[in-house]
């Protein structure tokens, strides 16, 4: 358990996350009020990476639900492992052909199999997925639901029924409630909008670009090789990049990319050569790497540093 703000923040840099005070002001209130947090923001600014050094920094296990269209409530809360029902079946045969042995027709028979349906619908057969996996925890688990935008408005329902009682319905097992409520992180990338009633359930954290600062640190944390001048240039490019209108603009975790692109080729100075050679580890998009040369052909010294 964190104690406070102070404490979750220098518990969070032990993971080597950087939490803003914000950050670690939600963080804690998640933990007292026992409430997820929707984390919004562009791709690749660390929301991820904060329920990981989350769960790292409290010492429990992270569970992760990757969302995606199309998920649903079966690849999401359980499964039955039918293949291992089967097989049962056929290492019980005898044991069947001895309880339908004085049967008379097929609706006696399948009335017989139903009186027996809990040896095969047990948990010995349940095939537990993340949601389940966290509320069935014999520990306490920090939950990431992660790119909740990229799922269907109806999978964003069902999970409305998780987060209000932590407990779910399995139709065979009867209702399986948390054995301890875990903490939830959501995070978002804004392709849609969501629902009013998911945002009220949760406290809400909005997760943006660094500051130059705060990036600065990040990358001298991260990639500790990289000369301190070549890092202030770095940050300064990724920077400018941001200030274009791109496609996509470059995430922490690209100048990460881009950073470690400089030690590896062992470059003295971010020059208009070296930039336009490495564009491609920060730009994704042929049109965002073709803009940035253009731009770097008009005032290519200002990147040289």
């Amino acid at each position: 358990m964190f104690k406070d703000i102070a404490d979750v923040r220098k518990r969070l840099g032990s993971q080597q996350y950087i939490a803003s005070e914000e950050i670690g002001t939600v963080v804690y209130l998640a933990q007292s009020l026992c409430k997820p947090i929707l984390a919004e923001g562009p791709a690749g600014v660390g929301k991820t990476e904060l329920a990981k050094a989350w769960a790292a920094a409290a010492g429990r296990p992270l569970i992760r639900l990757q969302c995606y269209e199309g998920l649903d409530e079966s690849k999401a809360l359980y499964e039955w492992e039918y293949a291992k029902q089967m097989l049962y079946t056929q290492l019980l045969r005898d044991t069947l052909q001895n309880v339908l042995s004085d049967v008379q027709t097929l609706g006696e028979a399948a009335d017989r199999l139903a009186q027996e349906e809990d040896v095969f619908f047990s948990e010995n057969f349940l095939l537990p997925r993340p949601l389940l996996t966290a509320l069935m925890s014999d520990e306490p688990v920090v939950l990431l639901i992660d790119e909740i935008d990229r799922a269907d408005v109806e999978f964003e329902a069902f999970l409305l029924e998780v987060l209000s009682d932590f407990q779910v319905s399995v139709p065979e097992l009867g209702t399986i409630s948390a054995k301890h409520q875990p903490m939830v992180l959501l995070t978002s990338n804004n392709t849609r909008e969501l629902s009013e009633a998911l945002k009220r359930r949760c406290l809400y954290l909005y997760v943006d670009y660094p500051t130059h600062d705060a990036e600065l640190e990040i990358v001298r944390l991260k990639v500790p090789d990289l000369r301190p001048e070549m890092a202030q240039q770095a940050v300064a490019v990724v920077h400018q990049l941001r200030n274009m209108d791109l496609r996509k603009m470059p995430s922490i975790s690209e100048t990460l990319d881009w950073a470690r692109a400089l030690v590896t080729l062992n470059a003295k100075s971010i020059d208009e050569k070296t930039l336009s050679n490495t564009l491609t580890v920060l730009l994704k998009y042929e049109a965002d790497v073709a803009k940035a040369r253009r731009m770097m052909g008009h005032g290519g010294s200002r990147y040289g540093g």
